[in-house]
């Protein structure tokens, strides 16, 4: 009887021993399969985690060649991290979180990336807008400066006008071979062309030429028998007589006399007065 309850003894506890070696290997399985579970879990986000930051990478771009070499090298990295991360079994736990470190410093070196990236642009901005100013102060000083030639142009051909020699009193008589005035053309051995050049205080001081163009009553300029050229604003003319003056900015009456080779047809002659500036004016007169 004593050795029935033992054996009977024994087996309950075996059963017993054997009932909770079962239950820690349910628990265990259980726990286990959690923790992979847990580990696979962990593993993707860390791909997807990798994978986003591989785009990111992707998404810096610069006109740095320097700056877009390390940032290639840097998204190579990642790529290479990525390929690691799928071969590693998710139950190597110490391998995950040493993986998970790594993405941590890889974020670092991307957020100083961005910080550099941020800096170039901003400096690109503020020197685009020094640029577009320095453009735009060109510009205006371009203008000013066109403004104040056209300006200093206007005026110096006001001055240029202002300095020219200018005539009033024109007028014309005709002369007998004894000085006297006269309106008969048969008579006539002289045209005496006279006029005044007017005060100026800006034309040119010095020895001027004074030029008179006879015309006669067929529009034939008359000249000797030699043809004299003279220029005046610069085109060159023929010109029938000529006389110096000695120009001191000071009115002075000049004038000028033409004796006509031959005879002096009746009918309305035509003088015009010239300095080498251009012409001073005109006159004209009746020989019966």
């Amino acid at each position: 009887m004593d050795t029935e309850k033992k054996l009977k003894s024994l087996v309950i506890a075996m059963s017993a021993v054997a009932i909770i070696l079962a239950v820690v290997l349910v628990w265990v399985w259980t726990d286990k399969n959690s923790v992979v579970k847990e580990l696979s879990v962990d593993k993707d986000q860390l791909t997807e985690q990798l994978g986003q930051l591989k785009t990111d990478y992707e998404s810096l771009t610069t006109n740095n060649d320097s700056l877009n070499t390390q940032l290639e090298r840097e998204r190579i990295k990642v790529e290479e991290l990525i390929e690691r991360v799928k071969k590693t079994d998710a139950s190597n736990r110490a391998r995950i979180r040493s993986y998970e470190k790594e993405l941590g410093t890889l974020r670092s070196i991307m957020r100083g990336y961005i910080i550099q990236i941020d800096s170039l642009n901003t400096l690109n901005i503020s020197l685009r807008k020094d640029a577009a100013q320095a453009r735009d102060e060109a510009q205006q000083s371009r203008q000013k400066y066109d403004d104040l030639r056209s300006t200093t142009d206007q005026y110096a051909k006001k001055v240029e006008m202002g300095a020219r020699l200018k005539g009033r009193g024109f007028n014309v008589i005709a002369i007998t071979s004894s000085n006297k005035d006269t309106e008969r053309s048969s008579r006539t051995a002289k045209l005496k062309a006279c006029m005044s050049l007017v005060e100026n205080t800006l034309a040119e001081r010095g020895p001027r030429k004074i030029y008179i163009r006879v015309k006669g009553p067929d529009g034939v300029l008359m000249t000797t028998s030699q043809q004299q050229i003279f220029s005046a604003a610069g085109e060159q003319m023929i010109y029938s007589a000529v006389r110096d003056v000695d120009y001191q900015g000071a009115e002075v009456e000049i004038c000028i006399y033409y004796a006509n080779n031959q005879k002096f047809e009746k009918g309305v002659y035509n003088i015009d007065f010239y300095t080498e500036e251009g012409k001073l004016g005109s006159a004209d007169i009746l020989l019966r």
